[in-house]
């Protein structure tokens, strides 16, 4: 059965509903700290639009020079170079993107979020539960993970303009082999084929020949303009997805090979999660405020497609086992309103698990 499929979609995306109104119920999002970040990402988010801006800022006032000596009043091309370079851009190159990953390894901000809302989520949890016995209750995840360093040996942490500058060249990479596949699209003949093949390699790699042969077909008789889109959205998403779950990753210090298993087990349910994001940092302005509830709505997925981790000790071996998703179908099938089932039946007790306590437990309205 593939990963990729329609109905663990669905339920990514259900889980962005879910999760986000779970972050904003957290009173901690609303202390002076977070208003002050929050005012900071809007800050950010005008700084972005504005270094998006230039390039075609520079080509409108290039362009108005050129029509001090040619008459442009009457011609199309102009317009249309424009346009392409605004669609390379957003499209593209997904510049705006890039520069809201960037702020991950700048400031400790979104790390913080989600170790604070992944603390609500389990004491949310813990309230809503709090007249059944403990024992048949889900482990916490935040006590543990707490302890797990982000980054491993002390030896391998890296200064915050390393990681920039290794990001950077990550996203570079990619702008640039994004870049040459759009021009080629562009040649006469056997342009039109151009990302059609291309997307069907990398489909066939990511969920399989016949998602890759859909989309293969899709992109022979779709304009070229609407597949770039397609195309990048679901890289973009899958991007998103992944810096998203840094914060936890980082923690477990999977080995490639588990990294890949882990990603691919849950692919669905992590592209329908993302993409419902992707669409809302869209926004001008406020899509960087947007990455923060996002990197906060993270802390309750993670509790959905994991099982609680354990003590540091016991890490390598939970690793081997967590990085298959035991109770996926299961939890595909599981109406919305009782996705804690399968936590309170299928759990077995494992060393250095932390139970629910009834302390400090939150007041209001709770959502599954």
């Amino acid at each position: 059965m593939s990963h990729f499929e329609p109905n663990a979609i669905l339920r990514g995306a259900q889980l962005t509903v879910v999760g986000a109104l779970r972050a904003l119920q957290n009173p901690s999002i609303f202390t002076n700290e977070h208003y002050k970040q929050a005012a900071l990402a809007v800050l950010a988010g005008i700084v972005i639009r504005l270094v998006v801006a230039i390039p075609t800022v520079g080509i409108r006032l290039f362009l108005r020079f050129i029509g001090l000596f040619t008459d442009l009043e009457h011609s199309q091309w102009d317009e249309d170079v424009i346009e392409v370079t605004t669609f390379i851009e957003h499209s593209v190159l997904q510049v705006p993107f890039f520069l809201m990953t960037l702020m991950r390894y700048i400031t400790p901000t979104l790390d913080n979020m989600f170790m604070d809302s992944l603390a609500w989520v389990d004491k949310t949890y813990a309230q809503k539960h709090a007249a059944e016995n403990p024992d048949d209750l889900r482990a916490m995840y935040y006590p543990n993970l707490k302890q797990y360093s982000t980054h491993g040996p002390a030896a391998k942490k890296r200064e915050p303009k390393d990681a920039v500058l290794a990001v950077g060249m990550k996203f570079g990479r990619k702008a640039a082999l994004s870049l040459a596949v759009y021009l080629l699209s562009l040649l006469p003949h056997v342009g039109r084929f151009v990302l059609p093949v291309a997307s069907f390699y990398t489909f066939n790699k990511a969920v399989g020949w016949q998602s890759a042969l859909v989309v293969f077909g899709s992109g022979i008789f779709l304009p070229k303009r609407y597949l770039v889109m397609f195309l990048q959205s679901y890289f973009s998403s899958r991007t998103l997805m992944r810096e998203l779950l840094e914060p936890y990753i980082s923690r477990m210090q999977y080995t490639p090979a588990q990294r890949k298993t882990w990603f691919s087990d849950r692919s669905g349910v992590l592209y329908g999660f993302a993409f419902a994001f992707f669409v809302f940092l869209k926004i001008p302005l406020l899509g960087v405020l947007i990455y923060g509830i996002a990197e906060a709505s993270t802390a309750y997925l993670i509790t959905k497609i994991t099982e609680p981790p354990p003590s540091p000790a016991d890490k390598e071996e939970f690793k081997k086992r967590d990085v298959r998703w035991e109770n996926k179908h299961e939890f595909l099938n599981l109406p919305l309103e009782k996705l804690d089932i399968l936590h309170k039946h299928d759990r077995k007790s494992s060393v250095g698990e932390t139970k629910p306590v009834a302390a400090g437990m939150p007041k209001g309205r709770q959502y599954i």
